[in-house]
């Protein structure tokens, strides 16, 4: 999957990580849903709240803890992050073998998963702007893409049989094990990590004492210095809870992040909207058997692999800005073309057609806006910017893929299916137009101790 372009060994042992946790995390696909329906006999009600409600109250947990990472190691909270991921999915095994596994505890499972995976996404992009130069920004972004497209293929159809043979928690216990791999491989990295910044408000604190000093008798000195304590550790927690905003004001102020932002949120939403009506349709009133179904959506995601190998040169040739835009108006054209699939091989010709460009279209467009994204973002507000970034994502799925679901049921799943697609294609609208440079902020203050 390199190019030929060496990255250094710390890279390395960061992607072999993310490889890692990523098929796992494929192998397992679908397996909170299955063990709901088969184990405790859930209804679609049940299921559905599973999807939508775990990642919404999950982004909801996440907001928080992108400013409080922010100030501290990404190496060590990517460790973290891995570590609860591994220690919260275990608790489904084990609670099935002994059982005592209840719906509650899935829905729990993936709210600390959904907001771990929030909070580990962030720090990766932080950890890695701080790993290499910014001229290796798209390497590593497409390695990662390309990786992501090879698990989604390599990934289900080894899920699927594992399922077949023993069961879906035995996926569980495969993605559990290889979030504590990941942990491993980022563990492995080593290395010095830059410190964080440290919070604006310390220079202004650090001022407050000689001006108490020129006012005060020297030997009442710590007097004052006592009274003004409680009212420091105020000031710094209001400004924490502060900080859990600016991810989202940096994002708004920015000329070129700002429609972007809407522009992926909206896609994303869209896309994964459809994908549960897709399954009504094709599996229920098409009469597709489930090896086609996983096979329409598996195979096409060659398309992202190709793609992301073609993110650099593309790049390179055109320009960042072109492509972005270019490719960002192209991924809009497809999904509408999956509100005329039909029964039999044509329809799921039609299907894999689709999914084929779509995912093509995806896999160049992915890394160069994860760049790009990165590119604009001060070093110092990298993390709070894609907390901000991922939980708007992962709560506006959750919204439209209930709405959706309500639509479905109104309108039938193919008419819902092709609202969305009809959707889609204003979404290019939201693209930046305009190449504008990044803000110049001034640089925070950095300890000298």
């Amino acid at each position: 999957m390199g190019s030929g372009h060496r990255l250094g060994r710390r890279f390395g042992w960061l992607w072999g990580a993310y490889g890692t946790s990523a098929l796992g995390t494929w192998l397992a696909f679908g397996a909170f849903p299955l063990i709901a329906i088969q184990v405790l006999h859930a209804g679609p009600a049940e299921v559905a709240a599973l999807s939508s409600v775990g990642a919404a109250v999950g982004a909801a947990v996440a907001v928080p803890l992108g400013p409080w990472v922010e100030f501290r190691r990404k190496r060590p909270v990517l460790i973290a992050m891995d570590l609860v991921r591994f220690a919260a999915l275990l608790t489904i095994p084990a609670a099935y073998a002994l059982g005592a596994l209840t719906f509650l505890q899935l829905l729990l499972v993936s709210v600390v998963v959904a907001a771990a995976d929030i909070t580990f996404r962030a720090a990766s992009g932080a950890y890695l702007k701080t790993l290499l130069p910014a001229e290796d920004l798209l390497v590593a972004n497409a390695r990662f893409e390309s990786t992501t497209w090879t698990t989604t293929i390599i990934g289900p159809p080894l899920g699927g049989a594992a399922i077949g043979l023993l069961g879906p928690v035995a996926t569980v216990v495969a993605d559990a094990v290889s979030y504590l791999l990941s942990a491993l491989g980022i563990r492995a990295t080593g290395g010095q990590e830059p410190p964080p910044e440290r919070r604006k408000t310390a220079p202004e604190r650090q001022e407050a004492a000689p001006e108490r000093r020129e006012t005060a008798p020297e030997r009442r000195e710590t007097a004052p210095e006592r009274q003004e304590a409680a009212p420091e550790r105020r000031e710094t927690a209001r400004l924490r809870a502060d900080d859990m905003l600016d991810g989202w004001r940096y994002i708004l102020a920015d000329a070129a992040l700002r429609p972007l932002f809407f522009n992926t949120a909206l896609f994303n939403a869209l896309v994964m909207a459809a994908q549960p009506l897709m399954a009504v349709l094709m599996l229920g009133r098409l009469g597709f058997e489930p090896w086609q179904y996983g096979l329409a959506f598996a195979a096409p995601s060659i398309g992202g692999l190709l793609g992301s190998r073609l993110a650099r040169p593309l790049v390179t040739r055109y320009g960042q800005h072109h492509v972005l835009v270019v490719v960002g108006t192209l991924r809009a054209l497809w999904s509408v073309g999956l509100a005329f699939t039909g029964p039999g091989t044509w329809g799921l010709l039609l299907v894999m057609g689709v999914e084929l460009g779509l995912i093509f279209c995806c896999g160049v467009f992915n890394p160069v806006y994860a760049t790009y994204r990165l590119e604009r973002t001060p070093t110092d507000r990298v993390t709070r910017t894609l907390s901000a970034w991922a939980v708007t994502t992962k709560a506006s799925t959750a919204l439209l893929t209930a709405v959706w679901g309500v639509l479905g049921g109104l309108l039938g799943p193919r008419t819902a299916i092709g609202l969305a697609g009809v959707l889609l294609l204003a979404t290019p609208l939201l693209l930046p137009r305009h190449d504008h440079p990044p803000q110049r902020e001034p640089e925070p203050a950095r300890s000298h101790t």
